[in-house]
Protein backbone atom coordinates (compact mmCIF):
# COMPACT_ATOMS: atom_id res chain seq x y z
CA UNK A 1 0.00 0.00 0.00
CA UNK A 2 1.52 3.31 -1.13
CA UNK A 3 -0.05 6.37 0.56
CA UNK A 4 1.52 9.73 -0.26
CA UNK A 5 0.68 12.94 1.58
CA UNK A 6 1.05 16.58 0.56
CA UNK A 7 0.23 19.67 2.58
CA UNK A 8 -1.76 21.33 -0.21
CA UNK A 9 -2.69 20.75 -3.84
CA UNK A 10 -5.31 22.00 -6.23
CA UNK A 11 -7.05 18.63 -6.44
CA UNK A 12 -5.95 15.12 -5.49
CA UNK A 13 -7.98 13.79 -8.42
CA UNK A 14 -6.21 16.08 -10.88
CA UNK A 15 -2.84 14.97 -9.52
CA UNK A 16 -3.80 11.30 -9.66
CA UNK A 17 -5.07 11.65 -13.23
CA UNK A 18 -1.68 13.07 -14.24
CA UNK A 19 0.13 10.29 -12.40
CA UNK A 20 -2.09 7.69 -14.07
CA UNK A 21 -1.22 9.10 -17.47
CA UNK A 22 2.43 8.81 -16.45
CA UNK A 23 2.07 5.11 -15.69
CA UNK A 24 1.31 5.07 -11.94
CA UNK A 25 0.32 1.66 -10.65
CA UNK A 26 -2.99 0.60 -9.16
CA UNK A 27 -3.07 0.93 -5.39
CA UNK A 28 -1.38 4.33 -5.18
CA UNK A 29 -3.13 6.80 -2.84
CA UNK A 30 -2.67 10.55 -2.47
CA UNK A 31 -3.91 12.53 0.53
CA UNK A 32 -3.81 16.31 0.86
CA UNK A 33 -4.21 18.34 4.03
CA UNK A 34 -5.90 21.03 1.92
CA UNK A 35 -7.19 21.45 -1.63
CA UNK A 36 -7.41 24.81 -3.36
CA UNK A 37 -9.62 23.55 -6.21
CA UNK A 38 -11.57 20.60 -4.89
CA UNK A 39 -14.38 19.32 -7.09
CA UNK A 40 -17.58 17.41 -6.52
CA UNK A 41 -19.99 15.71 -8.88
CA UNK A 42 -21.50 17.64 -11.79
CA UNK A 43 -18.53 20.07 -11.79
CA UNK A 44 -19.41 21.56 -8.40
CA UNK A 45 -16.74 23.27 -6.36
CA UNK A 46 -16.09 21.57 -3.04
CA UNK A 47 -14.83 23.44 0.00
CA UNK A 48 -11.68 21.87 1.40
CA UNK A 49 -10.79 23.29 4.83
CA UNK A 50 -7.98 21.74 6.90
CA UNK A 51 -8.80 18.75 9.07
CA UNK A 52 -10.95 16.81 6.61
CA UNK A 53 -9.99 13.82 4.48
CA UNK A 54 -9.22 14.53 0.82
CA UNK A 55 -7.74 11.59 -1.04
CA UNK A 56 -7.64 9.81 -4.38
CA UNK A 57 -6.60 6.42 -5.66
CA UNK A 58 -6.62 4.66 -9.02
CA UNK A 59 -7.76 1.35 -10.44
CA UNK A 60 -6.32 -0.11 -13.63
CA UNK A 61 -9.11 -1.81 -15.53
CA UNK A 62 -8.39 -5.39 -16.55
CA UNK A 63 -10.14 -7.77 -18.98
CA UNK A 64 -13.09 -9.40 -17.26
CA UNK A 65 -13.63 -6.62 -14.71
CA UNK A 66 -17.23 -5.57 -14.05
CA UNK A 67 -18.33 -2.28 -15.72
CA UNK A 68 -16.09 0.63 -14.71
CA UNK A 69 -18.92 2.89 -13.41
CA UNK A 70 -19.73 0.30 -10.75
CA UNK A 71 -16.49 1.19 -9.00
CA UNK A 72 -18.63 3.97 -7.51
CA UNK A 73 -20.41 1.28 -5.50
CA UNK A 74 -17.08 -0.26 -4.45
CA UNK A 75 -15.86 3.11 -3.17
CA UNK A 76 -19.15 3.76 -1.38
CA UNK A 77 -19.11 0.45 0.47
CA UNK A 78 -15.45 0.78 1.48
CA UNK A 79 -15.97 4.33 2.77
CA UNK A 80 -19.19 3.44 4.59
CA UNK A 81 -17.46 0.54 6.37
CA UNK A 82 -14.77 2.86 7.73
CA UNK A 83 -17.38 5.38 8.89
CA UNK A 84 -19.63 2.68 10.36
CA UNK A 85 -16.80 1.61 12.67
CA UNK A 86 -16.61 5.17 14.04
CA UNK A 87 -20.29 6.10 14.30
CA UNK A 88 -22.16 2.77 14.30
CA UNK A 89 -25.68 2.82 12.93
CA UNK A 90 -25.64 6.49 11.96
CA UNK A 91 -24.59 6.62 8.29
CA UNK A 92 -26.28 5.30 5.15
CA UNK A 93 -25.31 5.27 1.48
CA UNK A 94 -27.31 7.39 -0.97
CA UNK A 95 -27.08 6.35 -4.61
CA UNK A 96 -24.58 6.02 -5.99
CA UNK A 97 -21.89 6.86 -3.45
CA UNK A 98 -22.73 9.69 -1.05
CA UNK A 99 -22.55 8.84 2.65
CA UNK A 100 -25.41 10.44 4.54
CA UNK A 101 -26.50 10.87 8.15
CA UNK A 102 -30.19 11.51 7.85
CA UNK A 103 -30.47 14.23 5.22
CA UNK A 104 -26.94 15.55 5.88
CA UNK A 105 -23.99 14.66 3.67
CA UNK A 106 -20.92 13.28 5.44
CA UNK A 107 -18.80 12.01 2.54
CA UNK A 108 -18.79 12.04 -1.24
CA UNK A 109 -16.86 10.63 -4.15
CA UNK A 110 -15.88 11.58 -7.69
CA UNK A 111 -14.80 9.10 -10.38
CA UNK A 112 -12.87 10.19 -13.47
CA UNK A 113 -11.21 8.19 -16.23
CA UNK A 114 -8.07 8.41 -18.32
CA UNK A 115 -7.27 5.47 -20.56
CA UNK A 116 -7.53 2.24 -18.60
CA UNK A 117 -7.29 4.08 -15.26
CA UNK A 118 -10.27 5.03 -13.11
CA UNK A 119 -9.35 7.70 -10.57
CA UNK A 120 -11.52 7.69 -7.45
CA UNK A 121 -11.57 10.79 -5.27
CA UNK A 122 -13.02 10.48 -1.77
CA UNK A 123 -13.79 13.29 0.63
CA UNK A 124 -14.94 12.81 4.22
CA UNK A 125 -15.94 15.65 6.52
CA UNK A 126 -13.91 14.91 9.64
CA UNK A 127 -13.50 18.13 11.68
CA UNK A 128 -15.60 20.56 9.64
CA UNK A 129 -18.46 20.53 7.19
CA UNK A 130 -19.13 23.10 4.47
CA UNK A 131 -22.26 25.20 4.26
CA UNK A 132 -24.03 24.33 0.99
CA UNK A 133 -27.01 26.18 -0.50
CA UNK A 134 -28.95 23.09 -1.56
CA UNK A 135 -28.34 20.47 1.16
CA UNK A 136 -27.26 20.05 4.80
CA UNK A 137 -23.89 18.58 5.74
CA UNK A 138 -22.28 17.09 8.83
CA UNK A 139 -18.89 15.83 10.05
CA UNK A 140 -17.49 13.00 12.14
CA UNK A 141 -16.62 15.44 14.92
CA UNK A 142 -20.17 16.82 14.89
CA UNK A 143 -21.36 13.24 15.33
CA UNK A 144 -19.12 12.76 18.37
CA UNK A 145 -16.21 10.90 16.75
CA UNK A 146 -13.68 13.51 17.90
CA UNK A 147 -10.87 10.94 18.07
CA UNK A 148 -10.97 10.62 14.27
CA UNK A 149 -7.82 11.71 12.43
CA UNK A 150 -7.21 11.75 8.71
CA UNK A 151 -3.98 9.73 8.69
CA UNK A 152 -5.67 6.79 10.40
CA UNK A 153 -8.77 7.14 8.25
CA UNK A 154 -6.92 7.03 4.93
CA UNK A 155 -4.94 3.96 6.02
CA UNK A 156 -8.14 2.15 6.99
CA UNK A 157 -9.84 3.28 3.81
CA UNK A 158 -6.99 2.09 1.58
CA UNK A 159 -7.05 -1.33 3.23
CA UNK A 160 -10.83 -1.65 3.08
CA UNK A 161 -10.98 -0.48 -0.53
CA UNK A 162 -8.43 -3.13 -1.52
CA UNK A 163 -10.64 -5.79 0.09
CA UNK A 164 -13.80 -4.59 -1.66
CA UNK A 165 -11.94 -4.24 -4.99
CA UNK A 166 -10.88 -7.88 -4.63
CA UNK A 167 -14.53 -8.87 -4.07
CA UNK A 168 -15.59 -6.87 -7.14
CA UNK A 169 -13.09 -8.69 -9.32
CA UNK A 170 -13.28 -12.14 -7.76
CA UNK A 171 -17.03 -12.47 -7.20
CA UNK A 172 -18.53 -9.88 -9.54
CA UNK A 173 -20.75 -6.88 -8.98
CA UNK A 174 -23.43 -8.86 -7.13
CA UNK A 175 -21.18 -9.22 -4.08
CA UNK A 176 -20.75 -5.44 -3.91
CA UNK A 177 -24.40 -4.77 -4.72
CA UNK A 178 -25.42 -6.94 -1.77
CA UNK A 179 -23.16 -5.00 0.62
CA UNK A 180 -24.28 -1.68 -0.84
CA UNK A 181 -27.97 -2.46 -0.32
CA UNK A 182 -27.32 -3.51 3.28
CA UNK A 183 -25.69 -0.12 3.96
CA UNK A 184 -28.15 2.04 2.01
CA UNK A 185 -31.29 3.85 3.14
CA UNK A 186 -34.19 1.38 3.31
CA UNK A 187 -36.54 0.51 0.48
CA UNK A 188 -39.48 2.90 0.47
CA UNK A 189 -37.39 5.99 1.28
CA UNK A 190 -38.85 9.02 -0.52
CA UNK A 191 -36.51 10.72 -2.96
CA UNK A 192 -36.31 13.17 -5.82
CA UNK A 193 -34.12 12.53 -8.84
CA UNK A 194 -32.82 15.47 -10.84
CA UNK A 195 -31.95 14.07 -14.25
CA UNK A 196 -29.31 15.26 -16.74
CA UNK A 197 -32.01 16.57 -19.10
CA UNK A 198 -33.29 18.93 -16.38
CA UNK A 199 -36.42 16.97 -15.46
CA UNK A 200 -37.16 15.71 -11.96
CA UNK A 201 -38.81 12.54 -10.75
CA UNK A 202 -40.32 11.94 -7.33
CA UNK A 203 -40.66 8.41 -6.04
CA UNK A 204 -39.46 5.88 -3.52
CA UNK A 205 -36.23 3.95 -3.42
CA UNK A 206 -36.81 0.36 -4.57
CA UNK A 207 -33.44 -1.31 -5.17
CA UNK A 208 -30.49 -1.45 -7.58
CA UNK A 209 -30.65 -3.44 -10.77
CA UNK A 210 -28.05 -6.05 -11.64
CA UNK A 211 -25.79 -3.37 -13.17
CA UNK A 212 -26.00 -0.96 -10.21
CA UNK A 213 -28.57 1.46 -11.66
CA UNK A 214 -31.14 2.98 -9.31
CA UNK A 215 -34.72 1.69 -9.51
CA UNK A 216 -37.42 4.06 -8.27
CA UNK A 217 -41.05 3.18 -7.51
CA UNK A 218 -43.35 5.84 -8.95
CA UNK A 219 -46.66 7.05 -7.54
CA UNK A 220 -48.60 5.58 -10.49
CA UNK A 221 -47.33 2.10 -9.68
CA UNK A 222 -44.65 2.07 -12.35
CA UNK A 223 -40.89 1.89 -11.97
CA UNK A 224 -38.10 4.03 -13.39
CA UNK A 225 -34.48 2.97 -13.83
CA UNK A 226 -32.00 5.82 -13.38
CA UNK A 227 -28.46 5.56 -14.69
CA UNK A 228 -27.36 9.14 -13.97
CA UNK A 229 -28.71 11.99 -11.90
CA UNK A 230 -28.62 13.89 -8.63
CA UNK A 231 -30.61 12.24 -5.84
CA UNK A 232 -32.18 14.10 -2.92
CA UNK A 233 -33.77 12.29 0.01
CA UNK A 234 -37.14 13.77 0.98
Amino acid sequence: MDIRTVSETRSTNADMLAWAEGGAAEGLWLRADMQSGGRGRLARNWESPPGNLYCSTLVRLAPGDPPAPTLALVAAVATWEVIEALVPGRARIKWPNDIMVGAAKLAGMLLERTGDAIVIGIGVNVRAHPSLPDRPTTSLWALGAVESDVATLVARLASGFADRLHDWRQYGLEAIRHRWLAAAHPAGTSLRASLPDGTTIDGRFATLDAEGALIVDLADGGKRTIHAGDIFLL
